[in-house]
């Protein structure tokens, strides 16, 4: 199989903690050399691959044979930084008995939060994979805080997925898939094949944490997959432990839950707004500006905004928010908080008058927003 038969020419595989440890305390060499293989097939087949790792805690603990550490912020990194470079070398060892080197890419959301950072760290992957180097990602455990932390692997896979350009994001897992009902109480549930769509009732068959074992249950995949289906990226959440899960699913066969892309992508920067920065306020807007926003494509104007919540500055990622406090949007805002709050609600002709200034009549403009929802009222 060659990348043109796949039909794929680059991929993200993320692998969670339950995946790399089988569900025990300690790294599972013998299924990650089954993994690497997997993805070194795939390379000499002409599709390009990035990985995106987690168990570096549990390699931590493990190489440090499971201390016994009060559990704080400093012990977890402290494992974290012993962690990486355990796992590091373990993936080098892995892929090096097909002949492939390794390249570690640690990021925070700090770095992708950053415009000028963000950029670096796409001609970084394009760097290594224009070489025949396997990137390996991570998130930077070792020094990140709750406040700069990106959270989970599966959205960090979803964000590296749309910095790399991918156009498959494979989220490996210890289930099968997404459901129609919980499989561990329901003998019935169904694998769900196929998503078109990603609404509330999805939402709420994710539900949350199912292994324990890493920070992130089938809720944060769900949201991962519809950070990158909006880029233009088919998603794919199957079992780690599936035969030749990794050739599978870029040959197109029927493993786990398929979610299709939209088939019109974002543009670069839309991608950015949406997978990049954390928003850093929220605005609630009337039903006339959801309505603008969301069903016709409108920028935001003044006169729409019900509140403004956070504190920011011009140039901010925010939410945009209906009556009830649901994200409809997120886009960066041309005034600051302030601002913001003393022209609530008024014309966009008053507002040079209000504030002796005036950046336009655009709070936030068509250009620089991601709408999430259409005609979420």
């Amino acid at each position: 199989m060659n990348s043109m038969q796949s039909g794929y020419r680059r991929v993200v595989v993320k692998l969670g903690t339950s995946v790399l440890t089988s569900g025990s305390k300690c790294l599972d060499k013998a299924h990650m050399v089954e993994l690497a293989r997997q993805m070194a097939a795939m390379m000499k087949a002409g599709v390009e691959v990035v990985l995106v790792t987690s168990g570096a805690i549990a390699a931590g603990r493990e190489h440090l044979n499971y201390p016994s550490l009060p559990d704080t912020m400093a012990n977890k990194q402290l494992l974290a930084a012993v962690g990486q470079s355990q796992l590091i070398l373990a993936w080098s060892q892995l892929f090096s008995i097909y002949g492939l080197h390794v390249g570690q890419l640690l990021l925070t959301r700090a770095d992708l939060h950053d415009r000028e950072r963000y950029l670096n760290a796409r001609d970084t992957l394009n760097a290594l994979l224009a070489q025949g180097i396997v990137p390996i990602i991570n998130e930077n455990d070792a020094v990140a805080t709750a406040e700069i932390k990106v959270g989970d692997n599966d959205n960090l896979s979803a964000r590296a997925a749309l910095l790399c350009d991918a156009d498959l994001l494979l989220l490996l897992t210890d289930q099968k898939g997404l459901f129609d009902a919980d499989p561990r109480n329901n003998p019935n549930a169904r694998l769900i094949p196929e998503v078109q769509h990603i609404d509330d009732s999805l939402r709420l068959l994710a539900g949350g944490s199912v292994s324990g074992l890493g920070t992130g249950g089938m809720a944060t995949k769900l949201q991962a997959a519809d950070i990158a289906r909006r880029a233009g990226v088919e998603v794919v959440i199957a079992s780690g432990h599936h035969k030749d899960v990794i050739s599978g699913a870029i040959g197109g066969e029927a493993v786990g839950t398929r979610f299709l892309a939209l088939e019109s992508p974002l543009e670069s920067r839309k991608q950015w707004i949406l997978a990049g920065p954390k928003a850093h306020g929220r605005i609630l807007l009337d039903d006339g500006a959801v309505s603008a926003v969301c069903g016709k494509g409108r920028s935001l104007l003044s006169k729409g905004i019900i509140a403004v919540e956070g504190k920011f500055e011009r140039g901010a990622t925010l939410e945009l928010c209906n009556n009830s406090g649901r994200v409809v949007a997120r886009g960066m805002c041309r005034y600051g908080a302030e601002a913001l709050a003393a022209i609530a609600g008024k014309h966009s002709d008053e507002i040079e008058a209000i504030l002796g200034y005036d950046y336009g009549d655009a709070v936030v403009h068509r250009n620089d927003m991601v709408v999430l929802e259409t005609g979420a009222i």
